[in-house]
């Protein structure tokens, strides 16, 4: 029996409120990288974290090297892609962590008592902030995941409730940014390998 591409992926309406939504916000994601608060590190493991969720492969591959050369170290960075980072976070980061987490299991649906602790912990300012980078990854997260949907469709294993007319025009899209991220992807697994 043919199972179909598992990941979350974008729908034609989901995309469109997206991009609405990062391009309103591009001088919020300028303040938040003033945020002294929010450490690169600090921003690669709530990346990492919702990565983990979505299952991106090219987010997985470009955060871990994000994370390394923020100074994380291999266990660390494995840790937060299997999601468990209660180690891996000081007491400041694991709220926020953990909200990232929800936040993509829930698909974008959080708890609102979670919400409130979550914006009560960090304060309105940097709660948002973070919440940026949250959507920002999960973008970036569906934006992988669907381009690889449509490679999946054309293995014969298409995305349940997916619309193919779509996959393809969102692949035409994504193919300069992506194709060359997949040509890296497979060189770094392949040195990897022979390591």
């Amino acid at each position: 029996m043919l199972t179909g591409f598992k990941k979350r992926i974008y729908t034609p309406g989901v995309l469109a409120g997206d991009i609405w939504f990062l391009l309103t916000n591009i001088g919020g994601f300028a303040a938040a990288k003033k945020n002294e608060k929010l450490s690169r590190v600090f921003i690669e493991k709530i990346m990492s974290v919702v990565t983990a969720v979505n299952g991106c492969v090219y987010c997985s591959w470009f955060h871990a090297k994000e994370s390394s050369s923020a100074g994380m170290s291999q266990s660390e960075i494995d840790n937060l892609f299997k999601l468990q980072f209660d180690t891996e976070a000081d007491e400041y980061e694991l709220p926020a962590l953990k909200y990232a987490q929800h936040f993509a299991e829930t698909e974008r649906k959080p708890d609102p008592q979670e919400k409130t602790a979550f914006v009560n912990f960090y304060g309105a300012k940097t709660a948002w902030e973070i919440m940026l980078f949250i959507r920002l990854i999960f973008w970036g997260n569906l934006l992988g995941n669907t381009y690889d949907a449509f490679l999946s469709r054309l293995k014969g294993h298409p995305a349940p409730n997916s619309n193919a007319i779509f996959e393809f025009f969102f692949f035409i899209f994504a193919f300069p940014l992506l194709f060359p991220a997949s040509l890296l992807l497979k060189k770094d697994s392949k040195k990897a390998a022979s390591q």
